[in-house]
């Protein structure tokens, strides 16, 4: 459903909590309005949730707050990126795609982008050792994940040849400030010509070709996690913003919810060396599992 022109996902079966599609770069003008309409709409939700846009980090409305946090880069030129923001190592890692013989192309929306996607996500069914929720993807399903937010995307994909070996979406808010990597996706197989540090950086580009200021990586913690995935984003000049998320209740049984804590996802109540030993399990099985089914 929508919330005046933008849409609204709703999650969670006995606690449903609503909050914008694209809530990292798309935010409720009017906070107050945008809670009025919810309560009045018959959605069913008992929280609305969103966070504050960049760069201001203070609280700035009378709502519960919980501190999230984002992967951000502050944007200026591409050389400053290149020169000041970045270490060695990916700077290497981008030239290394290019001597490869990695080109990479702005796209537009339409079959030959989405038979590339679907290639990429159909590549393998494990990924960071565990299973890849979005393998088997098809074309229906690339056109519905992919195509979101049409007119304010910018979709880059990276090809050897005629084969597109990984791709970017970068999204934008309305107002230009700020832009998020919705999808960056190569194939492992192509993991030895660096195809996503190449990507990372064409994103950067077309950050300073568009004025965005800042560019997101989505999260840069995931709970108490930090692991490969937030190394590569902080050589590459993501830092870690604590940033405002409010909550609103919108029934009793949402204002219950909140304190009690239950908004909060349960796997993030999880000690991290419990989630840890969780992580390694779960590889190891399927490490296991998709050996014995390329095997047989």
């Amino acid at each position: 459903m929508k919330l005046f022109n933008d849409e609204l996902v709703i999650q969670g079966k006995i606690v449903r909590v609503a909050r914008l599609d694209g809530e990292k770069y798309t935010f409720p003008e009017d906070p107050r309005a945008a809670i009025d309409a919810l309560r009045g709409s018959g959605t069913h939700a008992d929280i609305f949730t969103f966070l504050q846009k960049l760069p201001d980090t203070s609280v700035k409305h009378p709502y519960l707050v919980e501190m999230d946090n984002l992967a951000v880069l502050p944007v200026s030129t591409f050389e400053n990126w290149w020169n000041n923001q970045i270490r060695s190592y990916p700077r290497n890692r981008a030239r290394q795609a290019e001597k490869k013989g990695v080109v990479l192309r702005e796209m537009p929306f339409g079959e030959e982008l989405l038979e590339g996607i679907r290639g990429i996500y159909n590549e393998t069914p494990i990924r960071q050792g565990k299973r890849f929720p979005h393998y088997g993807m098809t074309m229906d399903r690339a056109r519905q994940y992919a195509g979101t937010f049409l007119d304010r995307s910018v979709y880059t994909g990276a090809f050897v040849g005629n084969v597109m070996i990984g791709f970017t979406k970068l999204s934008m808010d309305p107002s230009r400030t700020q832009a998020c990597l919705v999808h960056i996706l190569s194939m492992a197989q192509h993991k030895d010509k660096a195809p996503t540090n190449a990507l990372i950086a064409e994103a950067v580009r077309s950050c300073v070709k568009h004025g965005v200021s800042y560019l997101i990586y989505e999260h840069f913690n995931y709970g108490n996690k930090a692991d490969s995935l937030t190394h590569f984003k902080e050589v590459n000049g993501f830092q870690r913003v604590d940033i405002p998320r409010y909550y609103v209740p919108l029934t009793a049984r949402g204002r219950v919810a909140l304190q009690l804590g239950l908004h909060r996802r349960a796997v993030d109540r999880i000690p991290e060396p419990v989630a840890e030993k969780f992580r390694d399990l779960r590889k190891a099985w399927y490490d296991l599992r998709y050996r014995a089914s390329a095997e047989s």
